[in-house]
């Protein structure tokens, strides 16, 4: 990876908005270094020159997505928001102002999180399973229980607003053009909608 880091910042930017977009459009096993490649204007020896397999770029693209977003979640996230799902709507704006500024990550990171290929399957896992623990810290530190209805448990909502996220994203990311400030309004009305029914009295 030295080598890849020693290249000017635009050669760089080039390399990975290629691997993003491959990745994304066509999986890891369909997506070959050829195609990488032929996108990125390089030749296919250089791609192994600079991650040695397609599977050591693949992996570094997962932990670059990931620390982009947890990067801009730490620096924007206002922890003193102690309402549940305040700090949703929060967390999901920054989300989607990443979406905008780096487009290429949403399907990418959408491929992944459906990549069944066992040559990366465990690995997925694995990093999936770390990010757990950022994803808690977001929803639930500090954050004030009190307002849930009794029964309602706020972990089993959280998995719910995942499955929610996620079932949107995976439809958006097959179409050319998406309108992130109309997903993000809609994923606000849902957001509403669970509130006034999981909140004690009237939340909104």
């Amino acid at each position: 990876m030295e080598k890849f880091f020693n290249l000017p910042e635009e050669k760089q930017k080039i390399i990975i908005d290629a691997a993003l977009k491959c990745f994304g459009t066509n999986g890891y096993k369909k997506t070959s270094v050829s195609d990488i490649a032929a996108a990125a204007g390089i030749s296919k020896a250089m791609v192994f020159h600079y991650f040695g397999t397609k599977k050591g770029l693949y992996l570094y693209l997962i932990d670059l997505c990931g620390n982009i977003v947890m990067k801009e979640i730490n620096e924007e996230f206002d922890y003193s928001v102690i309402d549940f799902f305040e700090r949703i709507r929060l967390s999901s704006k920054i989300k989607i102002s990443i979406m905008k500024k780096h487009p290429a990550i949403l399907a990418f990171l959408t491929s992944m999180y459906f990549e069944s290929d066992e040559e990366v399957n465990e690995d997925i896992k694995a990093i999936l399973a770390k990010g757990e623990g950022f994803r808690s810290k977001i929803a639930f530190d500090g954050m004030d229980f009190s307002k849930f209805k009794d029964g309602i448990d706020p972990k089993l909502v959280m998995k719910m607003l995942i499955w929610l996220a996620e079932g949107y994203i995976s439809q958006l990311s097959n179409k050319t053009e998406i309108n992130y400030d109309v997903f993000f309004q809609e994923f606000e009305e849902c957001l509403d909608l669970l509130k006034n029914n999981f909140y004690k009295g009237e939340s909104l």
